[in-house]
């Protein structure tokens, strides 16, 4: 890898600190602050952004992307210097109409972790503004904001401050639902540091409920001292004829004559608070404080007031959060031999932590949802959590499977809670067929860590709603008094261990078959886009997922077996889609498949018998592993594509009316990536398949121009019988786009099946590209996708970053577990010991901190070294000689201290 030195961010330290010339001048940009508590904020380089803690409970104005341009409803803050106005934050009519002039404010942002600051200089007054802000870590949903104004002049200054914060302080569906009408309910108050509103209903979509929270812009100078006064009513604060960036109070100079106390009530409300006027000699700094929370009944306004109201309690609440996200990302670190890629490694690792507070909805770009989780989500960030973390994330697994229906569909929807579950963030039943694949895959990477196979025995509840049939049909006979678990016929609470839910969720899909005995569509899989195909549609590239994880499962039944475990209980229900005391199906029929699952789905509609029998689980293991073997071989057999110019690669999916979606079609080839990856990743390709399998995607699908490969060929316009996708233009989103998450695990299956080179090109191109700041404009960290243009569109929330951490610690360097003892196995490529000779990284093994360093003289790549020593905290692990991979059994693990150093050392091959 060369190291480059692009226009845009650098690091400037170690712990992920980085710098921004002239931010202002690149619309999109905007940085997530979040808490534990449930703090969620966005904010550009100008402050514009929102605040809130979820979908009923904003306290600044909603905004999507566009509205980071387009709104002056921004945190700001004025100061009239020498009676012109100035606004810190830049937003300003005169200074947004020079911004672009020859002789603009000098403008840099700093961020870290999980702060921002920007600074900027007025080119004429000699007044530098620095202006950081930050969600505190803890119990409390505010955001902290501190303002340093700055004479950097020769004369003095006379400064009158002015914040000004618009409060929205109500759901995000009043934004045009009755927005108006909302602000009738608005009863605002000025506590003695700001401004306090807390309106006497909830009004939304679910109804008319008394409100309990208080939305507040709280204010005091550095020593903690109140403002002089007040403008708690937008209209007030602008005037008649005035504008959020250019308000006659600020520009008339107009005194704020409301006082502590009551304010007129019905009205849309500002934290617009005016400080004591100040002259600032030169050389002198001024410091503020601004406090932006949301607050439950009774608002502890003073006790906020004291845990952050001055210059000194913010920078010791600064410190306090900066450590604890450090410790977050802590369990893992990579020395890359390139301080670039290390720095941004480190933002990629924080991605699935703000996943698991965010969600998927409450960014500018994710402007979809009503908040929580979805269920693929899950599953796919604890990839990350169990490298992060350690095994400590199993209880989080375990309450998990509680969301999986009788019928292996599940709650799509995980609330904030363990435990909670809903149906669908809008109440639509839609099944997306791939997910019921995901849970094994992270439990099978939380027992290789851990080796506690004892976890696949443990009992879990199933989820109840009104659906059922995987959401074809209503269930007459519930009704949501009987809560959201299942029962059974005696009304009991209905468990299953969690292999019979694995169980339950992977025999269903594998009878869930269309007319070309692949597992059918349903509402989509992955490719959220593929959702007009329910009838008829076929998913072939989760077919073979499912294939594989049939494989997994039969194998984790004889390694129970191998741990003494002769039998297990499973569901009586169950057993018929099992061949081993009823009739078997003829796998080859898609009718008596369907027929099988039919029959199924009426025994568990309402609830269970309660009944239960014992299973060998070598004869399960057997049944599972018959069953992997004939869907590969169908899927080897009949979905490889050729064409003319002599490149194969898989079949991914029928459409909706039968017919095969890749291939060549008047011309113009069809290909998906995703139809590549889950042969690739689950073993159905042939070694020689997998090599074809490369070549084709490099000629169909690798873009040079975004370092990248897209998600399919141009389809062309409007394939209704497919999905919303292909009505998207080609080159955005689900439509070809270089999207990080499938290219991820693409990277992912070609390592595993030991395409080194192919795999390293796929992890390379997308950190090239995200780092390369005049293509992608993003800030460090992974996107969802590059679009047409190359721009990262929806950073942070993306399960891009989990799987390349993932592959980048178990397939690169090699760290990996196996059922509980530690692999290394590394696979470097060519280039990676360019710029130094030693590789290391930090990771959780066994509960143990490990440092673990490859030394590489030689530069060597994959397939070229062999081990030559290796040492364990300076002692000598005997190791087999010439091999490229060892095996430290975990009883060895537990005896070494808790911080232990791993070296190996390579050579090249005899």
């Amino acid at each position: 890898m060369q190291p480059l030195s692009p226009p845009g961010w650098r690091f400037i330290d170690d712990q992920g600190t980085f710098e921004l010339e002239a931010p202002q001048e690149n619309n999109y940009l905007y940085f997530p602050l979040v808490n534990q508590a449930g703090m969620i904020s966005s904010l550009t380089p100008t402050f514009n952004g929102d605040a809130k803690i979820g979908q009923n409970a904003y306290l600044l104005l909603p905004v999507s992307v566009e509205d980071l341009h387009t709104s002056r409803a921004g945190r700001n803050f004025w100061v009239r210097v020498n009676g012109v106005p100035w606004s810190v934050t830049g937003n300003s009519a005169a200074q947004m109409a020079h911004s672009l002039s020859a002789d603009p404010e000098t403008v840099a942002l700093r961020a870290g972790l999980l702060w921002q600051t920007v600074t900027r200089q007025h080119p004429d007054l000699g007044l530098r503004a620095e202006v950081t802000a930050f969600v505190p870590a803890g119990e409390d949903c505010v955001e902290l904001m501190r303002v340093a104004l700055t004479n950097c002049g020769e004369g003095a200054l006379t400064l009158t401050p002015t914040a000004a914060i618009p409060i929205f302080g109500r759901s995000a569906d009043n934004l045009r639902d009755h927005r108006h009408v909302t602000s009738l309910l608005h009863r605002t108050t000025c506590h003695r540091h700001g401004v306090l509103v807390r309106p006497t209903l909830s009004f939304d979509e679910r109804g008319h409920a008394p409100n309990q929270l208080t939305y507040a812009v709280l204010g005091a100078d550095g020593d903690g001292r109140p403002p002089a006064g007040f403008f708690p009513l937008v209209q007030d604060f602008i005037g008649e004829g005035g504008t959020l960036d250019w308000p006659r109070a600020v520009v008339a100079g107009l005194p704020a004559e409301q006082a502590e106390g009551p304010v007129e009530p019905g009205y849309e409300s500002i934290g617009a608070i005016r400080f004591a006027d100040l002259t600032l000699q030169p050389g002198q700094t001024a410091r503020y404080v601004l406090l932006l929370a949301i607050l439950p009944d009774p608002p502890e306004v003073d006790a906020l007031l004291s845990r952050y109201g001055s210059a000194e309690r913010f920078e010791e609440r600064l410190a306090e959060t900066r450590i604890r996200w450090s410790e977050k990302l802590a369990g893992l670190h990579f020395s890359t031999g390139e301080a670039r890629f290390d720095g941004w490694l480190q933002w990629v690792t924080l991605q699935p932590a703000l996943r698991r507070l965010i969600g998927n909805s409450f960014l500018p770009y994710h402007d979809y949802g009503r908040g929580g989780r979805g269920w693929r989500d899950l599953w796919q960030d604890a990839l990350a959590l169990l490298l992060t973390e350690g095994e400590v994330v199993a209880p989080l697994l375990l309450d998990s499977f509680a969301g999986v229906r009788p019928d292996g569909s599940n709650a799509t929807i995980i609330g904030n809670q363990p435990g909670e579950f809903r149906a669908d963030r809008n109440g639509i039943p839609r099944v997306w067929m791939d997910h019921g694949a995901w849970p094994l895959l992270t439990v099978k990477l939380y027992l290789d860590l851990s080796g506690d196979l004892d976890f696949l025995l443990r009992e879990q509840a199933y989820f109840k709603d009104h659906l059922s049939h995987r959401c074809r049909q209503i269930d007459p006979l519930w009704t949501p008094e009987q809560g959201t678990r299942l029962r059974t016929a005696a009304g009991e609470l209905a468990t299953g261990t969690v292999l019979e839910h694995l169980l339950i969720q992977h025999l269903t899909a594998f009878y869930n078959v269309g007319s070309h005995n692949t597992l059918l569509l349903e509402g989509a899989d992955w490719n959220d886009g593929l959702d007009m195909a329910a009838e008829k549609g076929e998913s072939v590239a989760f077919s073979a997922l499912y294939a594989a994880n049939l494989r997994t499962l039969g194998e984790l039944c004889l390694a129970l077996v191998g741990r003494g475990v002769r039998d297990t209980l499973l569901a009586e229900e169950v057993l018929p889609l099992l061949d081993l005391n009823t009739g078997p199906v003829d796998v080859a029929s898609v009718e008596a498949k369907q027929g099988r699952l039919q029959a199924y789905f009426d025994l568990v509609g309402h609830a269970l018998s309660g009944e239960k029998q014992r299973v060998l689980l070598a004869d399960l293991a057997l049944d599972l592993l018959a069953k992997a073997d004939w869907l590969r071989e169908h899927i080897r057999q009949q979905e490889w594509v050729t064409d003319q110019e002599g490149f194969g690669w898989f079949n991914g999916y029928y459409n909706n009316v039968g017919q095969r979606v890749e291939g060549k079609f008047f011309g113009r080839v069809r290909m998906t990536l995703t139809g590549q990856v889950f042969t690739l990743m689950g073993g159905v390709a042939t070694d020689q398949q997998a090599q074809d399998i490369a070549l084709a995607v490099d000629h169909y699908l690798y873009d040079e121009s975004l370092q990248g490969y897209r998600l399919n060929t141009d389809f062309g316009e409007g394939l209704l019988n497919l999905g919303r996708a292909f009505g998207f233009a080609f080159g955005h989103k689900e439509n070809g786009a270089m999207f990080s998450h499938m290219a991820a695990m693409y990277a992912n299956a070609l390592y595993r099946r030991g395409l080194v080179r192919e795999g390293w090109k796929v992890l390379e191109g997308i950190y090239q590209h995200s780092q390369d700041f005049a293509r992608s404009r993003m800030y460090p960290g992974i996107p969802e996708y590059f679009n047409a243009r190359g721009r990262g569109m929806y950073p942070y929330l993306t399960g891009a970053a989990a799987w390349y951490l993932l592959t980048l610690l178990t397939e690169v360097y090699g760290v990996k577990g196996q059922l509980g003892d530690l692999v290394l196995e590394p696979g470097f490529a060519p280039g990676q010991f360019a710029l130094a000779d030693r590789l290391e990284v930090r990771t959780i093994f066994a509960g143990k901190r490990l440092e673990i360093a490859y030394l590489n003289p030689g530069r060597l790549s994959s397939g070229d070294y062999r081990f030559v020593s290796a040492s364990v905290n300076d002692r000598p692990l005997e190791i087999e000689l010439g091999a490229a991979r060892v095996i430290i059994p975990r009883r060895e693990i537990e005896a070494w201290p808790d911080h232990t150093r791993i070296v190996i050392q390579f050579d090249r091959k005899r």
